[in-house]
């Protein structure tokens, strides 16, 4: 519910979402003091790789029960404001009948979709990649309204290497990013737009810095061109760390001010909220950095929260192991990392 009129955005807004002040009455609901969001949003293949690991198969039926165990879970709601689904998850039922996005609602949490398909390779470029999914995207906003979404996210990643990431590959996913924005916003649905810089590689805290200030200054001049409602808009971004192969392991406090600094640097107060990833960190490294971070002496004029996937239900993930009898426990884990997460956010987490 929003502060100011303590409206419920997890039930069906009386009115279709297509206005500005409807627009920001989602996105501030979804950035709400203490509260993150869970990215359920995970491929197929992707699912594939985190079930091997716990030796359980890959089918559908095996992805709608994992997804059921975690939006049957009691009071995830009260640390959680959303979650972001696969677009197959949008069709899928629980046990007794309910669409899942609807059993979502039941737990008050408002359902999202990430609308990008995949990346491709950029032409030209040092093995670099752009995001695809604009072609056909207004149509789906529509499907996806009427499935139950409020707010949509869409990906571009980049690496950093001597040569990356480029001019051209920064350009182009801005341009993608800030179209998709646009289209998502016409479409009545709040965008989350997701700017990923991969801690993977040699360089130190300030190179890392350094990318994500320039390509966060890319995304917000396309936000601008495409005339993006910066207040109905929520911003996904990477924690400023080193690299995972750098000599230099930075501390939670080292991080902080290198994130606050790139966005304080780059994002206008006019956005709705920032949303931190956790990357490649574990999940005490993204709690420890998310704490550090929220706890900041310094000018944050946007909420700073968490949405976070691995991080958050990794750990659930290993305890359930496919197996129906460890359904509570895993529950159990996923709601005490959601509270932990939620401290962070707040700042007195220790």
């Amino acid at each position: 519910m929003t502060q100011e009129s303590g409206e419920d955005l997890s039930a069906t807004p009386r009115e279709e979402p297509t206005s500005e002040e409807v627009l920001r009455k989602v996105a501030n609901a979804l950035v709400r003091p203490g509260k993150g969001i869970l990215l359920c949003d995970e491929s197929p293949a992707t699912m594939r790789k985190r079930f091997a690991d716990i030796g359980h198969y890959n089918n559908e039926e095996s992805r709608r029960l994992y997804r059921q165990m975690i939006f049957t879970t009691d009071n995830l709601g009260e640390s959680i404001s959303g979650a972001v689904l696969h677009q197959e998850t949008l069709h899928q039922r629980s046990d007794k009948g309910h669409l899942l996005p609807m059993q979502m609602k039941y737990h008050r949490l408002v359902p999202g979709v990430s609308v990008d398909i995949g990346l491709s390779p950029l032409f030209g470029s040092e093995d670099e990649l752009t995001s695809l999914g604009l072609d056909d995207l207004t149509e789906r906003c529509k499907e996806y309204k009427a499935n139950g979404c409020h707010f949509s996210k869409a990906r571009c990643v980049f690496g950093i290497n001597p040569n990356t990431p480029s001019y051209s590959a920064i350009m182009e996913n801005a341009r993608v990013l800030g179209r998709f924005a646009s289209l998502c916003q016409k479409g009545g649905l709040v965008p989350i737009v997701q700017a990923e810089i991969f801690p993977v590689g040699y360089h130190g805290l300030d190179r890392m810095q350094k990318v994500t200030e320039t390509v966060l200054s890319a995304v917000f001049k396309y936000l601008n061109d495409y005339q993006v409602f910066l207040e109905g808009c929520l911003l996904a971004v990477n924690m400023v760390t080193s690299g995972n192969s750098s000599t230099w392991k930075c501390s939670p406090q080292d991080v902080a001010m290198a994130t606050v600094t790139a966005l304080n640097r780059t994002v206008p107060p006019a956005v709705a909220g920032v949303l931190l990833l956790s990357g490649c960190l574990s999940e005490v490294e993204a709690t420890a950095n998310l704490n550090a971070i929220s706890q900041f002496v310094g000018k944050k004029p946007w909420p700073i929260t968490f949405i976070f996937g691995k991080a958050l239900h990794g750990s659930s993930l290993r305890a359930w192991k496919g197996n129906p009898e460890n359904v509570k426990i895993a529950q159990d884990i996923l709601l005490e990392k959601a509270k932990d997460n939620s401290r962070a956010a707040l700042g007195p987490y220790k």
